[in-house]
């Protein structure tokens, strides 16, 4: 009989600890890594012929949005083609959980502006079978899963919950009574074993807005609710914090004043409050590296080591991959930090179309050009490349062109030119961002090598036909490992899974270790990528005839999940060996 269920032969094991790589085997036996060394092959009751490959841990994504898509996509792709093995669900406080029966719409709602997740596809592919946050919990369990998954409680949902949904987005504090009452079924998540709670605190022209273009209730809510319930966190002394929270104001304020100095301010005062108050870490959104400030990010590292130093377990969760946005005017929502942007993008494609024809309202949007923040999404509008016609054949000469270079040679204003287009095309016409994020190695490197930086944002599940960032591992593996040697193998994989595994409280996840579960990759590093490369694949696979932008994979031979097989070459078994893990038992389940 066997010794093991599967034994990986003869690859470069890279732990994920940060220490030496080394080439061995690998055997497993109900699911978790029964040894790491010298393996007859006659004990395995299959084996992997790994010589050559990669042998490392599975990739961990902490800032993702598959809340709906798990239900219809048991392996949470985009992610779980490049490698992810264990997820956070509930981010930015944005969720279906609590939720009382009548408000299940509007809680749907709430994610199709501001994730633009299709209403249909959450309408037809996740039936509500709860209203309480353990019940979700119930629900996640039982559903199959191709990946390991935990959950915040998305404060959003909690808020609107307790007080109503006017109430919650009315930007006024909780009453004592409320307040106690948030408290409370927190408190009951936790010991049902929600991971910790979320919040998304972007101000009243939050970027990422609800679906009538206001404010998510959490963009409003007042610092004594928010410490409120870190208390609980601290009372419990489990969980963490995830925050979504800008780096930089808007216009003059960013180029004079938040990249020369961006901790300096009452936001990230806050998250030291925060991190005081619970005792907990707090995992940060977002920092990034930004080709015309190298300095911003060294100051956010910087920062980030003070925190540390100070007993403060803040993370920052930095964007990598190098991705961009690509989107047309009926969908666009993401310059929602500008009113007339916000109220232009309202409506349906004909009220689109007549808000843009009027000319009072594009004056609006030139005049506030300067005042949007852009950093985060692919920088200025005139840095935009018109991709399509949209069908118009008259447009043609602008396929291919900047919307500065044409403002240039035809005298108007980008905005103007970008309306114009996007009018004559029926709002059909694509626009592409420059890179989402810096395409500098030696900046990119830095961040990504710094001990409190986790890799990410992948954001997948969310912005589903603009974007694709659940690619992040791939790219950083085969851009800055391979091809630009700004990380080590041993560096990389430990950002990658150990880091992101332990801020998030998965205690025996991140690394492969005798006894630990066997969330393994194997990889060919020599023909890693993303399939397409600096392209877009459109993919029809949602409920309701929806359909989503993708990057796939190439060179993972295999992805292991509790020591099951779940894509082979790429190619999906339709094994879902993936497990809900409750808060409770994660440092239970630790390995002696």
């Amino acid at each position: 009989m066997a010794s093991y269920d599967l034994v990986i032969k003869g690859g470069t094991v890279v732990d994920g600890t940060r220490l030496p790589r080394v080439v061995t085997d690998v055997g497993i036996s109900h699911g978790r890594v029964a040894k790491i060394g010298r393996i007859d092959p006659a004990d395995g009751e299959r084996v992997l012929d790994a010589a050559g490959l990669v042998v490392a841990p599975g990739f961990v994504d902490l800032h993702c949005h598959y809340d709906a898509q798990i239900h219809w996509d048991p392996y949470c792709t985009v992610s779980g083609w490049h490698g992810v093995t264990s997820l956070v669900l509930g981010n930015c406080g944005f969720g279906f959980a609590p939720v009382k029966p009548a408000e299940r719409d509007r809680a749907l709602l709430m994610m199709t502006r501001t994730e633009q997740i299709p209403y249909e596809s959450m309408k037809q592919g996740m039936a509500f079978t709860w209203e309480t946050f353990p019940e979700w919990l119930d629900n996640l369990e039982r559903i199959p899963k191709g990946v390991n998954v935990v959950s915040f409680v998305p404060i959003n949902a909690l808020m609107m919950y307790v007080m109503g949904v006017a109430e919650a987005k009315s930007g006024r504090p909780a009453t004592p009574e409320e307040q106690r009452e948030m408290q409370r079924l927190l408190r009951e998540a936790m010991l049902a074993g929600a991971s910790g709670f979320s919040i998304q605190r972007l101000g009243p022209r939050s970027l990422q807005a609800d679906y009538d273009g206001t404010p998510m209730p959490t963009d409003l809510m007042c610092d004594a609710d928010v410490l409120a319930l870190a208390d609980v966190l601290n009372e419990l002394d489990r969980g963490f914090i995830q925050i979504t929270q800008a780096t930089v104001g808007s216009g003059d304020l960013v180029a004079e004043t938040a990249l020369r100095n961006p901790t300096d301010n009452a936001d990230f005062r806050f998250m030291e409050t925060q991190a005081a108050r619970a005792a907990r870490p707090i995992l940060w959104n977002a920092v990034a590296a930004i080709d015309d400030a190298p300095d911003f990010h060294r100051h956010v590292c910087e920062w980030l080591d003070s925190c540390q130093a100070r007993g403060l377990r803040i993370v920052g969760q930095g964007a990598n991959v190098r991705t961009w946005f690509q989107f047309t005017l009926d969908l666009w929502n993401l310059y929602d930090s500008s009113p007339a942007w916000n109220e232009a993008m309202q409506g349906s494609v004909d009220e689109r179309l007549a808000k843009l024809s009027d000319p009072e309202v594009v004056a609006r949007m030139v005049a506030e050009d300067g005042e949007l923040i852009t950093l985060g999404i692919g920088g200025p509008i005139q840095n935009l490349t018109v991709v399509s016609h949209g069908g118009n054949q008259e447009l043609e000469k602008y396929v291919g062109r900047r919307l500065g270079e044409i403002s240039e040679t035809e005298g108007r204003h980008h905005v103007e030119v970008m309306v114009d287009i996007a009018r004559q095309s029926g709002l059909k016409a694509e626009f592409r961002t420059s890179a989402a994020t810096s395409g500098n190695a030696d900046y990119v490197g830095e961040l990504m090598n710094h001990p409190y930086v986790i890799p990410g944002i992948s954001d997948g599940g969310a912005h589903v036909k603009f974007f694709t960032g659940g690619s992040y591992p791939t790219d950083l593996l085969a851009w800055l490992v391979r091809d630009e040697g700004k990380m080590s193998l041993e560096e990389a994989h430990w950002h990658l899974s150990y880091l992101p595994a332990h801020a998030a409280g998965f205690s025996d996840r991140g690394f492969l270790r005798e006894g630990a579960p066997a969330d393994v990759v194997v990889y060919d590093l020599a023909n890693l990528k993303r399939t397409p490369e600096f392209e877009f694949e459109i993919a029809h696979d949602f409920p309701a005839g929806e359909w989503r932008r993708v990057q796939r994979a190439e060179g993972y031979r295999w992805i292991i999940v509790n020591g099951e097989v779940t894509f082979e070459d790429g190619e999906c078994t339709g094994a879902t060996p993936g497990t809900l893990l409750r808060s409770s038992t994660l440092a239970e389940l630790a390995p002696a």
